[in-house]
């Protein structure tokens, strides 16, 4: 059975429901995935060739978690956590993409929902400006200036490693003018940057102006960032366990080096989605936590999943188109708005549901109402409704022959949710070798940003301009 589990505190993959044995014509012969068949075969020269270019180059993300890397990081990273320690009442992060995904992810999963509004929290709020919408970013300035406008008890984290990111740069001009206007000379220990060590436009004006900053890891790319002082750093400053996220990313990556497909849960992931995506079709991969702290990973992973390996791959066959369709639903809301349309509309998805097997509180449904048609509730729990729903919506994918496999979380804790992205990544970079795409690479994404800079007016641009005005 291609069922990957290894102890009760670790994440636990079932692909069952992904094999004909479960959902027909519309699932994976098992003997593809058998310890003796293709796919076990095709997971030994895969890992081989990770292992060659694991820590070098773009994958320098796998050694994030150990050894040196991870060591400089924590230090750094602690050092201004502990610098600042009672002297936040807020924490703002300018970023985009992968320079914000990760901020946002780990501090939903990790933190209480109302974190921003306790009253007795021992760490400040977190705000994550990741977009150019003036709309949000003017009421969330206008709401800490309300209460703190002299940036008194407000840091301001500044993530681009070039600097010159037109949402972020933006951003950043803005806020290091009210800086200035309200601080002075003492503006810069207010803003502190995450970004290249040595070069590009940040790194001089942090320089410049002596503002401190955190390095974006050379051969770390945004999305592949979250483990590194990218993501770190609002952890750190709003109390999550940075040294248990890196404990559990680390045992993750180390499962992940095995050549056996059914002790490797990131090969086993991988190969599951892209045998079902080539050869039964199953291009939309929708995942569907059954856990609100787990919502906003699915934001993190839809970058990664579909930046990596959405590619155009030439070859003596002419071009061809690479990648899958990365969609977010919640269970069970979304059993209310989705699922009708997984069940009986077009069969090209996988459902990828996250489950958590013990909740950190549950809340008990009352006894004693008297009502028949609601006492099947009573003396449970929601957890217990919940999990309830998970089963169901499962089942009854399955009866429609629809795909599907589960991540189990024993608990979210940060050992968890480190392992969660570690599988993630390792996962992404052995797709893109099945794919036979650069998974790090977003040529794509190139020319939108170059059009950016010449609608607004940016010297070099010229020509492109002309050709988007006419």
């Amino acid at each position: 059975m291609p069922t990957t589990t290894t102890s009760a505190t670790t994440l636990t993959l079932d692909t069952d429901r992904c094999l004909s044995t479960a959902v027909h014509d519309h699932g994976l012969d098992p003997d593809v995935l058998a310890p003796s068949g293709p796919a076990a075969a095709a997971a030994v020269v895969l890992t081989q060739r990770l292992e060659k270019t694991r820590g070098t180059g773009w994958e320098r993300w796998r050694l994030l978690a150990e050894g040196a890397m991870r060591e400089d990081h924590v230090k750094a990273v602690k050092a201004i956590a502990e610098k600042y320690a009672g002297q936040l009442d807020n924490v703002v992060v300018l970023g985009i993409g992968g320079s914000a995904l990760g901020n946002i992810a780990l501090q939903s999963a990790l933190n209480p929902l109302t974190h921003n509004l306790m009253r007795d929290r021992n760490h400040p709020r977190l705000f994550v400006l990741d977009n150019a919408d003036p709309i949000p970013f003017h009421q969330t300035l206008g709401f800490i200036t309300s209460e703190d406008p002299r940036f008194d008890r407000t840091l301001f984290v500044v993530i681009s490693k070039s600097g010159e990111t037109a949402e972020t740069a933006a951003q950043f001009l803005i806020v290091r003018d009210m800086l200035q206007k309200a601080r002075g000379d003492s503006h810069a220990d207010r803003l502190i940057a995450v970004t290249d060590p040595e070069k590009g436009t940040m790194r001089r004006l942090c320089d410049a102006a002596g503002y401190e900053t955190l390095p974006v890891p050379e051969g770390v790319g945004g999305r592949f960032s979250a483990l590194s002082p990218v993501g770190l750093i609002s952890c750190a400053l709003c109390g999550i366990d940075i040294d248990t996220l890196l404990d559990g990313a680390a045992a993750m990556e180390q499962a992940c080096r095995s050549e056996d497909l059914h002790a490797n849960p990131a090969a086993m992931l991988a190969t599951v989605l892209v045998e079902l995506g080539q050869r039964q079709g199953k291009t939309v991969h929708v995942m569907m936590p059954y856990a609100n702290q787990l919502y906003l990973m699915a934001d993190w992973w839809r970058q990664l999943w579909a930046e990596s390996l959405g590619k155009i791959v030439k070859g003596v066959q002419g071009v061809t188109y690479a990648g899958f369709t990365p969609v977010k639903a919640l269970g069970a809301t979304d059993q209310h708005s989705q699922v009708q349309l997984y069940r009986e509309g077009p069969n090209d998805k996988a459902i990828i549901f996250l489950e958590v097997e013990t909740f950190a509180t549950d809340v008990a449904i009352p006894t004693g109402l008297g009502e028949d048609a609601l006492a099947y509730l009573e003396g449970s729990s929601l957890a217990t409704l919940l999990s309830a729903e998970k089963r169901a919506t499962e089942f009854a994918l399955t009866e429609s022959r629809r795909p599907n496999l589960t991540i189990k979380f024993p608990e979210v804790t940060p050992h968890t949710v480190g392992q969660f992205m570690m599988l993630w990544q390792v996962a992404t970079a052995y797709a893109g070798l099945m794919l036979g795409v650069d998974a790090y690479d977003q040529p794509a994404v190139e020319l939108g940003k170059k059009a950016t800079f010449a609608l607004m007016g940016k010297p070099g641009f010229e020509v492109l301009r002309g050709r988007l005005e006419s």
